[in-house]
Parts: structure tokens; sequence; C-alpha cells
């Protein structure tokens, strides 16, 4: 064996054993309300008082942009709340401001127009290059915002409903002209709360912060059907410092995807994703539960994962990149993760994901490192995992231990599938690929 394996795998065996030491100690220390605290608004205004009817038939965009206008030209110490009572209140898409708490009531509904004629345009994101479905600009986001500070969306689990089957119907029957709103996306953004609400049928990714920092996203529930196409629930973009701990997730695409800009336009860019915290998420997908990628090309580093329960998920953990990104993917953890009736348990690859246009670098290979998963419980998992690094930029320093996937009752195990990866593993079950060198392995 080369030198270089060698070292690796005594690296990785080292961390193993500092894991069941620290027990996680450290990253404790992590919390979400120490990033962003909740801001008290002592000025407080409704809906209603600007003329919103919560009937699910008028259309109230006039009144959401009066309000918030008036929020921002104001500018009351503090900030100001904007109160939604209950009801159902129809709204083409609008803009937040800074400094303002968007507050659901208990039964309150802002529900999106299903007429797509008059829906804005907004510029491709710079890392992107285009719409990430279509050529051009996109779509805005239902509920945008750009360039703000210290917001905050919350409320009595009230719902924000983007009657997304329209544009799911317009991607099907491939008539969209441009890439298809978000649910909520902030850009250039930072101290963002979202709490307490529950978002429904998004008609692309629900949550996405992009550009952003200090962003807090808990106690959330988003759901989708799973067969809603590209209805990712939480999409952190070139982010940093964004914690997502205990909610819910049930949508037709990755739970909670890392992303960081799209071939040579994120790599230009440069803008990674790092210090990412997912913790207490429980969900269930067609496709994954914990992902990066597979848009990685301005790096992605320091992600902890933790406290994960999936059910009948395509692919538990995975990890995903693809020639022509670049980027660095490093210091990825994932523990303590309970997985039940998923097609893969886990799912390293370098082979993942479209590309903008042909102009992107076949020289520009991504690099994999230092990922360590553990304390993984899995049943019904028709496949323990594949780890398919590249050969001329293999994934190294790759680290498992304290995994169990079991099959199905009655069914024949299938084996691990490796190849251009190093690494180690320790009490993996069934034995992992030869690749990563095993000890005291178990097999059921």
């Amino acid at each position: 064996m080369k030198r270089g394996g060698v070292w690796d795998v005594i690296t990785c065996l080292a961390a193993v054993l500092v894991f069941l030491q620290c027990s996680f100690s450290a990253a404790g220390l992590v919390t979400c309300s120490g990033i962003v605290p909740m801001a008290y608004r002592s000025d407080k205004i409704s809906i209603t008082d600007f003329g919103a009817v919560g009937d699910g038939k008028t259309l109230n965009t006039k009144a959401f942009r009066e309000a918030i206008y008036r929020i921002e030209h104001l500018k009351r110490r503090g900030g100001t709340l904007l109160y939604i009572p209950p009801g159902v209140y129809l709204t083409e898409s609008f803009n937040l401001t800074s400094r303002m708490t968007l507050y659901l009531a208990k039964g309150a509904v802002i529900q999106a127009t299903q007429d797509t004629t008059n829906w804005p345009l907004i510029a491709p994101l710079p890392s992107y290059g285009r719409g990430r479905e279509r050529p051009g600009g996109r779509y805005m986001s239902f509920i945008h915002g750009d360039g703000l500070h210290d917001v905050i969306i919350t409320g009595e689990n009230g719902t924000i409903d983007g009657q997304g089957d329209v544009w799911w119907n317009m991607w099907r029957q491939r008539t969209l002209q441009f890439t298809r709103p978000n649910l909520v996306e902030f850009k250039d953004s930072r101290s963002i709360i979202i709490s307490n609400v529950i978002f429904k049928n998004s008609p692309f990714w629900n949550i996405h912060p992009v550009y952003c920092s200090n962003v807090v996203i808990r106690y959330v529930t988003i759901l989708a059907p799973p067969d809603s196409p590209n209805t990712d629930g939480i999409d952190p973009d070139s982010s940093s410092h964004v914690c997502i701990e205990d909610s819910y997730i049930s949508t037709g695409d990755d739970l909670v995807a890392v992303k960081s800009g799209w071939d040579e336009y994120g790599i230009a860019y440069g803008r990674p994703s790092n210090d990412i915290t997912i913790r207490r998420l429980t969900g269930s997908s067609p496709f994954a539960g914990i992902a990066v990628g597979s848009e990685t090309s301005g790096g992605v580093t320091n992600v902890f994962a933790e406290h994960i329960t999936l059910y009948n998920t395509g692919i538990g953990i995975h990890l995903k990149t693809n020639i022509g990104r670049g980027g660095i993917i490093r210091n990825i953890t994932v523990s303590n993760v309970f997985m039940d009736k998923v097609r893969k348990g886990i799912k390293i690859a370098g082979d993942v994901g479209d590309h903008p246009d042909e102009n992107y670098n076949p020289n520009a290979l991504p690099v994999m490192k230092h990922v360590r998963i553990k304390n993984v419980w899995g049943e019904n998992v028709q496949q323990p995992g594949l780890i398919q690094g590249l050969k001329n930029s293999p994934f190294t320093d790759i680290c498992l231990s304290n995994i169990n996937l079991f099959g199905s009752s009655g069914a024949r195990n299938v084996p691990w599938k490796c190849a251009d990866v190093s690494g180690g593993a320790v009490q993996v079950s069934p034995s992992p690929c030869s690749e990563l060198v095993s000890s005291r392995q178990t097999d059921y």
C-alpha cells in the first residue's frame, strides 16, 4: 500500500478514537439561539389595516406591498411586526424589508396566486450564471428578500402556501420559459430567523438562503408531494453560519442540500458555504435526506449534521459533485442517523449533476476530503453504500464508524461499491469495500 494510503487510514482511525472519547462535546457549544437572537418588535401593524381580506379569493398584493412600504420608510425604532390574522390571504409575490417580523397567527395562510402571467422576473444568481432550470433570468421567489438584515418569519404555525402544482405541471409539460420561483429566498442578507411556520407546495425550492450569513431555521414544517419536482426543503447556498434544527420535512427532492454555485460561474464567484449545522431533523423524500451538492463550485466546509431520522427516502446521506465543479468539500460530519425504508444508505459520488452549459472546464476537478459518518442505524436498506471518487481526484480521508445498515427481512445483502477513494472504517456492517481499510469488522 502507498504511504499516502497508510497515513490516510491512521488519520482516520485516530479521528474515530477521538470521536468515541469526546462524543461531540465541542460541537454542542454551537446553538441556533446564539447565532441570531430573537428580536422583540414594539411597533405592530396588521395586514388588515391595509385592506387585506382573508377570504381566499380577494387578491391582497397591494395590501402586502403597502404594509411593507410603511415598515421600510417609517423605520420605527426596533423594527415593526406585520401581523397576519387567521384567514387565507391570496397574493402575488412580494419583497420583505429589513428590521421586520412577518408573524402568522394560528389559522393564517399566505397563499400564492396561481396566475403566473404577471410573476416578476429577476436576474440569475452570479454563482449560477443562468436560471437553475432554464437559461436567462428566473422568477422571483414568492416571498423575497435582497440585501436585508434583521428579518424574522415566525408565528403560531400559520402556513405559507405556494400552490405550486401549476408550476409543476409547466415543468412536466416542458412549457417553462424561466426557472420556477422558490417559496422563500433571502439573498445577500444577514441575521435571519425562520421559525414556527408551515411551508407548503413550493413551486421550486422551499427555503433558499443564498449569499447569506447568520441564518436560523427551526421548528418549521415543510410539505410537498413526493412527486413534486425539485421541491428541496432547505438549501443553504454560498452561505455561512446557518443553523437548521427541530424540523419536519417531506418533499419531492432533497430535504436539506448545501450548495455553493454551479461550475465555472460558482468557481468565478468563489463564495463557499461554511459552518452549517443541521440537527434533530425528521423527514422523507424520494431523493436525499442530508445532501451536500451537487452545486459545490465555491466550496463547502464545516457541515455538521446529527440526530437525523429518515423514512421512505431514496438516499440517506448524499455527498455529490461532478467534473467541472471544482471546489473543495471538506470537514463534513454526519452522526446519529436512523433510517428506515431507504434505497441507498450512504452515497458519496463525483459523477452527479448536470452543467449550466458546454463551457465548463473538464479539468476543474472537485476535491472531497475529511468526511466523518458515524453512528448510523438503518433498516430495510436496499444497498448500504456507494463511494465513487474521480480517477484524477480521488476522495480521501473518508471515515466511517459504528454503522449498521440492514436489508429487508429475507433479502440478499447488496454489497458496498467503491472506487477512487481512501480512508478507513470501524465497526461497519455489512463490511464496506476494500478501499476503506477496516478494523474490528462485524457482518450480519
